[in-house]
Formats: C-alpha cells, sequence, structure tokens
C-alpha cells in the first residue's frame, strides 16, 4: 500500500460506484483485506448502491410508447399546408420531448431530486443494512459520541445534534457516515434492550427543505421522515415496533430546540 496516497472516505465511494483506475482500485483492494471492518462498510454501501439500481431497472428497461414515437406523431400532420405543418411540427417535438422525458423518469423524478420520499427509502435501505447486523451496527461507539457528531457535521457542512431518547427507552448505541444517492448522511443507532432497534438518518436536502412529517413504510421497515431547515431526518424501525410515531415526535423536539438555541456569544 502505497502510503504516500491514505485512503479517504472519498476513495472508499469511488470503489463502490467503480470509479477508480486499476492501479488505484488494487490499493483498495489490498486496504480492505488489511481492515476487515471497513471492508464490511464497504459492503453495506455496495448493497445499498444494487438495490437502488435494481429499483429503477424496470423502468428503464421498458420499451418506449408507440404514442411517444415521434415519426409516427410528425407523419399523422403531413397534410397540412407548409406554415401550420411546420407550427403543429414545432408544437410535436416540443411535446415529444417533454413526453418522453416525462415517461422516463415516472416514478424516478423525486428520487433524482432527492426529496423527502427518496430520504425515506434511503433511511430504510440503510436500516436493513446495518440494524439488522448483530456484530458491528455501529462502526463508531456511543462512548465516541462527539467525535462521531463532528465528523457526521464536517461531512454534511451543517451542524447536527444527535437526540437522547434514554427517557423514552431508547439507548444510544453509536452511529456511523453512509452513503446514499444523494450524497453522505449520519446514521444513527439506538435499542431498547430487548433486541428492538430504531435509527434515525439525516442529510441535507436538495428539494423538500421544509415538510412536515409523514409515514412511510416498506419491506417490513416503517418510519417518519421530515425535513427542518434544509436537514432531512427519518427514524426508521422494525414495522412491528410500537410507539414509534411518539418517538420521532420527540426526536424532532429535541432537534428543534438545538437548532433554535442561540449561539454562545
Amino acid at each position: 500500500m502505497n502510503e504516500n496516497r491514505p485512503v479517504q472516505e472519498e476513495d472508499l465511494q469511488a470503489y463502490v460506484d467503480n470509479a477508480l483506475d486499476e492501479a488505484r482500485r488494487q490499493e483498495i483492494e489490498a486496504y480492505l483485506r488489511d481492515h476487515p471492518d471497513v471492508a464490511r462498510r464497504v459492503d453495506g454501501y455496495i448493497v445499498q448502491r444494487q438495490r437502488l439500481r435494481d429499483t429503477f431497472a424496470p423502468v428503464a428497461s421498458e420499451p418506449i410508447p408507440p404514442e411517444l414515437n415521434l415519426r409516427h406523431m410528425l407523419a399523422a400532420r403531413r397534410a397540412r399546408t407548409a406554415a401550420p405543418w411546420r407550427m403543429a411540427a414545432s408544437v410535436v417535438v416540443a411535446l415529444c420531448v417533454g413526453g418522453l422525458a416525462g415517461w422516463m423518469g415516472r416514478g424516478a423524478t423525486e428520487p433524482a431530486s432527492g426529496g423527502i420520499a427518496a430520504l425515506a427509502r434511503e433511511a430504510t435501505a440503510s436500516y436493513q443494512v446495518f440494524a439488522l447486523d448483530l456484530n458491528r451496527p455501529v462502526e463508531i461507539s456511543a462512548n465516541d459520541r462527539a467525535d462521531l457528531v463532528r465528523w457526521v457535521s464536517a461531512r454534511l457542512q451543517r451542524p447536527i445534534s444527535v437526540p437522547d431518547l434514554s427517557q423514552s427507552g431508547y439507548r444510544y448505541m453509536g452511529g456511523r457516515l453512509v452513503a446514499t444517492e444523494h450524497g453522505p448522511a449520519g446514521l444513527f443507532m439506538y435499542d431498547d434492550g430487548h433486541g428492538s432497534r430504531v435509527a434515525m438518518l439525516v442529510r441535507p436536502m436538495q428539494v423538500d427543505q421544509d415538510t412536515p412529517m409523514k409515514a412511510h413504510r416498506q419491506a417490513g421497515i416503517a418510519g417518519y421522515s421530515w425535513a427542518d431547515q434544509g436537514l432531512g431526518y427519518s427514524l426508521v424501525a422494525s414495522a412491528s415496533t410500537s410507539g414509534l410515531h411518539p418517538l420521532a415526535d420527540e426526536m424532532r423536539r429535541q432537534i428543534g430546540e438545538q437548532v433554535r438555541k442561540p449561539a454562545p456569544a
């Protein structure tokens, strides 16, 4: 391993995206062999990436509907006189391009925008990868909470806070930085001491920057997502977990108080 080229988080994400040249890829693979904990985390990133690709693959592979075929649409208007035909053709081209873009993007427009529904799916995927890991659900333990908060805040370029849920019966376990389709995010894990785990995902929002709390459920995972002042939050847990809504309300209350707290003089 070249000691002059330390492995950074950006290298790991580029490795997940197959964006490295062959020499650097081999260096990263050697690094992962020597660091099994990091390798497990990278495997989780790869699983998340593949799940997202699989979700939208059917849309990309579907044939274009005949009604959006430009040749057929123009041929239907060739009988018109020259001037009206040119005007109609311009309208048809505009409609075709817009219609085709809308058809290709149906169901994928919102995920590309990074809105609240995309945040919920990313939180669900992260929970499936890490919360169900009995050996290493978190990368940085609760003992290093301040270090994790500083690290995630620096990566998100926004100050974040970690709610205290001890009064609600949940112990803070720790967390990690995770990769999403819309950049890095912080994932913070809690458990109730009886095998039930909940996780909060937080990341900057490109759209839906101030959004009321919305419930969601997917693949046996339930949660509540919201956004406040450009940061999105999603609390997720097994769909069988009771009291999730009050827990999300408590998280939002604590985060809101922290955001509104005046800066020290």
